[in-house]
């Protein structure tokens, strides 16, 4: 039975289409309280008073906590790439002495119901005064706290030989370049529901992404045995890198219920997510390009800061790393050098959402990949093919590290993917389209970008198959689910391998009590990792069987196949075992008899050190509105070739969706500040998500050109290409409909800009500063 390569239908969508669906917020426990965050009303000030009197005096109300309460728990660590540099910017779960954002936990409530709680948290008063205010990442660095710099950290990368090599050129291009201030708005907004058990185990509901992470750093936060912690992941609607890290009020929720000795529930707001829950992107770029005579790209040189918002958070440098990291693309760059400032401002703490730090350097890197092809004379497109990695020089390595891996490409054509869009969009007739087009006076153009994502983080995952005597099939992993299709894709590697239909197979995830060990679900990791780790799994299970049935049907191993869920004789399919059978004859003493382990049940872990690169191009055809402003996608493609896809409908439904999130960025989303730091987009008034309206249909165009040798499935990510190249896509398509090359320069592209553009009141090159 083949499964993988197969477009079966979600195991996921039968509960959620009939209503059964468990979200955080509708997890309730007897008698339980509600939690309410008193937030900061002002940017930067030190707190002079809080005065609860009031709050406390409200029935209902049962506690009221200030910073004071909670002062001995240590602020929240660092999960990945933690730098010593940042420690001091760690965020507090309630804030301490001083608040830096609009938005910052100074108090927190809880009462028998919720609208008690919200009664409670409006009647506590916050005294602030205002302190000095940083609101410009690319501004002189000023004070932190008295003792550190706004500056947290410059983190650089290097290679070859930069400076000879911009000596030596012909010519120098040069770009500056702003994406704005994005985030991942799931449609389920965070939330948690703790309890202390009677077995004295604190168990928190509501937990996504990486729970086995977060059960560690809660209990030694909370100071408790981490087996005494339990999380549990029910359904997440929607995860894009914001949901599922450790935040302030996960961990006060715990706390809570551990001091006062009742269920304590917490589900967020809009208006809250919208600016507590982390931002993410807002990098500011100043690259250049020595390039030869022969128009061949010797050395690229980048400097870039990073609006890092009032704190450090759970991903340290993660998105500076992986903007450094992944700048080069698909492109040889002998040498190269970029330089990272990593700034503190009054705005909301920033973190990784879908392709962080690849979908701002993917704007930087292809802007000025335009850029040069203009200075050349030539078409954007051969610019690229004169300066791509060669397939035959695969894999390829670059002296840089990424997540604490070698940036090593395994496998990849990137010419001919190229060459494969081209020809799927009909490339010289569609430009000779467009060309006519704008002779009737249209402004219509295409814009071409190319992408390489990484996938696949290490460095484990495990999978543990268990086949009962019935002949069901569950799977036990310790990946988490953010409505990726993580219970279909295990379920079509599992029953592949096994010979079963992948509807008969249950797959467990997200639950800390269930599997001792498990890194999660971020990284484009879950296909790679748990999807192999459930591969070698099948294969243990598959050699188990096979040792029963050797010894009940009295033939050698190697004259056994399994087929499907049957261990059968070659050449005799009626002399057979079930697996259920064979489950049955594990018992015990029968095993022992065997000299095999009770149970039909088999575990196994896969281990990487390199991760998987992805790789794809976006295409966008766009009509600009010179009067209004407005552009209008008329096409959309995106070619990504995964490797292998083994679910081609699911890996689809990842590339459009990642490219809606692609299409705000490029054209709608931007938080943005006042003078005095009050955020001015607290709502989906303000920040405008893509609708069906401006949505475009996308046009996938899947590829399995490369597979990774990586792993036995040949297996690559799948979540985040859809995103990462449309900004600069859009960008380029735009500057082709204006005629105007080197124009777009900023991320969004609102109308508001753009017709300062076409009317020629922002210069042709760079972009206005980080706001």
């Amino acid at each position: 039975m083949t499964l993988i390569g197969q477009s079966v239908r979600r195991l996921e969508d039968r509960p959620l289409l009939t209503g059964e669906g468990r979200y955080a917020g509708d997890i309730n426990l007897p008698g339980q309280l509600h939690m309410r965050l008193v937030r900061s009303p002002v940017a930067h000030g030190r707190i002079l008073d809080v005065d609860i009197l009031e709050a406390v005096d409200l029935e209902g109300v049962v506690a009221v906590w200030t910073g004071a309460d909670v002062s001995a728990i240590p602020p929240i660590d660092f999960r990945q790439e933690g730098l010593t540099d940042l420690y001091p910017y760690r965020q507090p779960i309630l804030a301490q002495d001083v608040v830096r954002y609009v938005g910052e936990p100074v108090a927190v409530v809880f009462a028998n119901d919720p609208y008690t709680a919200e009664d409670a948290a409006e009647a506590v008063f916050v005294d602030v005064d205002d302190l000095p205010l940083t609101l410009d990442a690319t501004a002189a660095p000023g004070s932190f706290d008295g003792t550190h710099s706004t500056e947290a950290a410059v983190v650089r990368t290097t290679y070859g030989s930069v400076d000879e090599s911009f000596t030596a050129a012909d010519k120098i291009v040069s770009v500056e370049v702003t994406v704005g201030r994005h985030t991942g708005v799931p449609m389920e907004t965070r939330g948690a529901l703790a309890t202390v058990e009677p077995s004295g185990s604190l168990v928190m509901y509501g937990a996504a992404k990486v729970p086995h992470y977060n059960r560690k750093a809660i209990a030694a936060m909370l100071g408790i045995d981490t087996d005494k912690v339990i999380l549990r992941e029910g359904h997440v609607g929607g995860g894009f890198g914001v949901r599922g890290e450790l935040y302030p009020e996960d961990v006060l929720v715990c706390l809570a219920a551990l001091r006062l000795r009742r269920s304590v529930k917490w589900i967020e707001d809009r208006k809250e997510h919208l600016v507590a829950t982390n931002h993410s992107r807002d990098q500011h770029h100043r690259i250049s390009a020595a390039v030869d005579p022969d128009g061949f790209i010797t050395a690229i040189r980048d400097e870039f800061w990073v609006d890092q918002g009032a704190y450090i958070r759970t991903h340290a440098a993660t998105v500076p790393n992986l903007t450094m990291a992944m700048l080069p693309g698909p492109y040889l760059f002998p040498s190269y050098e970029t330089t990272g400032h990593i700034r503190l401002t009054n705005k909301t703490p920033a973190g990784t959402y879908r392709a962080p730090g690849r979908y701002e350097a993917t704007f930087a890197r292809e802007r000025l990949l335009d850029a040069v092809a203009h200075e050349l004379g030539e078409s954007p497109i051969e610019t690229r093919r004169r300066n791509f990695i060669p397939k035959d020089q695969m894999p390829f390595s670059r002296p840089i590290r990424a997540l604490g891996t070698v940036i090593e490409y395994d496998s990849g054509d990137y010419a001919g993917i190229l060459d494969r869009l081209l020809e799927h969009v009909d490339h010289d007739a569609l430009a000779a389209e467009l060309a006519h087009r704008r002779r009737g006076g249209e402004a219509v153009g295409l814009g071409i970008a190319f992408f390489v994502e990484k996938s696949g983080l290490g460095p484990y995952e495990g999978a543990r198959i268990q086949v009962d005597t019935e002949g069901a099939v569950r799977v036990v992993t310790g990946a988490a689910s953010v409505g990726q299709g993580v219970e279909t894709t295990i379920a079509q590697i599992c029953g592949d391998g096994l010979g079963i239909p992948h509807d008969r197979i249950a797959v467990v995830h997200g639950q800390t009590d269930a599997i001792d060990h498990g890194l999660g679900a971020f990284a484009s990791r879950v296909t790679v990792m748990t999807g192999t780790a459930t591969y070698l799994a099948t294969q243990e299970l598959e050699k188990k069987a096979k040792a029963v049935a050797t010894h009940v049907l009295e033939v050698a191993p190697e004259d056994l196949r399994l087929v499907e869920g049957r261990v059968e004789v070659a050449g005799a399919p009626d002399r057979a075992l079930t697996l259920g059978e064979i489950a049955a004859r594990l018992e015990p003493l029968s095993a022992s008899g065997m000299g095999l382990e009770p149970e039909l049940a088999a575990e196994s872990w896969f281990t990487t050190d390199h991760m998987t690169y992805p790789y794809g191009v976006h295409a966008a055809v766009v009509s600009v509105d010179k009067e209004t402003g407005g552009v209008v996608i008329e096409r959309f493609v995106v070619a990504y070739d995964v490797g292998r896809a083994v679910n081609p409908m699911l890996v689809e439904g990842q590339i459009v969706g990642g490219a809606a999130q692609g299409l705000g960025g490029a054209l709608l989303e931007e938080f943005v500040y006042s003078q005095d730091g009050q955020p001015l987009a607290t709502s989906f008034m303000d920040y405008l998500l893509p609708t069906a309206t401006e949505m475009v249909a996308i046009d996938v165009l899947l590829l399995e050109d490369a597979p990774s040798p990586l792993n036995p499935l040949g297996v690559k990510g799948a979540g985040e290409g859809g995103t990462t190249a449309f900004g600069a896509a859009i960008a380029a398509a735009v500057d082709d409909a204006l005629q105007k090359p080197r124009a777009i320069f900023r991320l969004p592209i609102t109308p508001e800009r753009l017709r300062q553009i076409i009317h020629g009141d922002y210069p042709e090159e760079g972009a206005a500063p980080c706001k």
